[in-house]
């Protein structure tokens, strides 16, 4: 398969939203990456999650609410969410040791036009002075689903090492690196192929050799490296000459002020500039 038609086949294949859940694409900024890059994916990669068998109701019907105040009670809940259809079951998940909240909780519709209209216009609702989170429940509807705890999820941020695309909070980007049409003289192993051919042909191939896109690019930020840099010594050269100058010009006239033999240099200077001034009008 050509590379052209490969990328046409998995640009067709991408979303802004994962249709199923790899850690490693996850992790990604636009779902491309290829190889995890901190230890949250390894270890997302390396768990084995089975969904809550003990959960009850239908997932296709449930509304997942993340970021909630510690404070905020079912009872909140079920006022703030009933504006937007009938709710079946809101369950509040709290520790098994002390009871108190984690921060998030399911709710169960009645109806899928409540769901989706809670599911628009529920996101970012303050509640308890906290700026709430709804989506989808993903547990038992996404492939491949692995929560926060194990490395997964969408969210997160950079200091957590846990930074996710791909969900409502965090959407793909589009890929915006194209790859481009290659020969095989710079396809795969095609190094060794290169190198013999330069050390065979000689001047032919160190022509062929300038073409290389690597290698232009390394040589393009070389020069302008080094252009930058030459214009920064250049102005800074400039810069130190012209407050030479202007040191020694305040010098020569604090001399010029406290000596007599200054003050003689400096009118015999003014007359002789007026005199040249008069001859030449």
């Amino acid at each position: 398969m050509g590379i052209s038609l490969w990328w046409s086949v998995k640009m067709n294949e991408w979303a802004p939203i994962a249709k199923e859940y790899d850690p490693l694409k996850a992790g990604s900024i636009d779902g491309t990456d290829e190889e995890p890059h901190d230890r949250a994916i390894w270890r997302a990669m390396l768990a084995r999650y089975i969904p809550n068998k003990g959960v009850t109701g239908d997932p296709h019907l449930t509304l997942f609410v993340a970021r909630l105040n510690l404070q905020t009670t079912e009872e909140k809940l079920k006022e703030a969410f009933s504006r937007y259809g009938d709710i079946r079951k809101i369950r509040l998940v709290r520790d098994l040791v002390t009871g108190f909240s984690k921060g998030y909780a399911f709710i169960e519709y009645k109806e899928e036009r409540s769901l989706l209209k809670a599911h628009r216009d529920a996101n970012r609702l303050v509640i308890d002075q906290h700026e709430i989170f709804v989506d989808f429940e993903l547990e038992r509807t996404l492939k491949g689903w692995i929560p926060r705890r194990l490395g997964g999820g969408f969210g997160g941020k950079k200091e957590s090492g846990q930074l996710r695309f791909g969900g409502r909070d965090r959407p793909f980007r589009k890929p915006i690196n194209l790859p481009t049409m290659k020969s095989d003289f710079y396809g795969e192993g095609s190094v060794e192929k290169r190198e013999r051919s330069w050390s065979r042909e000689g001047a032919r191939d160190w022509r062929a050799r300038d073409r290389d896109p690597e290698r232009n690019r390394d040589k393009r930020w070389l020069e302008r490296e080094r252009s930058w840099a030459w214009g920064e010594s250049n102005r800074d050269r400039e810069r130190d000459s012209k407050e030479e100058r202007s040191r020694g010009r305040t010098e020569r006239e604090k001399t010029g002020k406290e000596t007599g033999a200054g003050r003689e240099t400096l009118r015999s200077r003014e007359m002789t500039t007026n005199i040249g001034r008069r001859k030449f009008r």
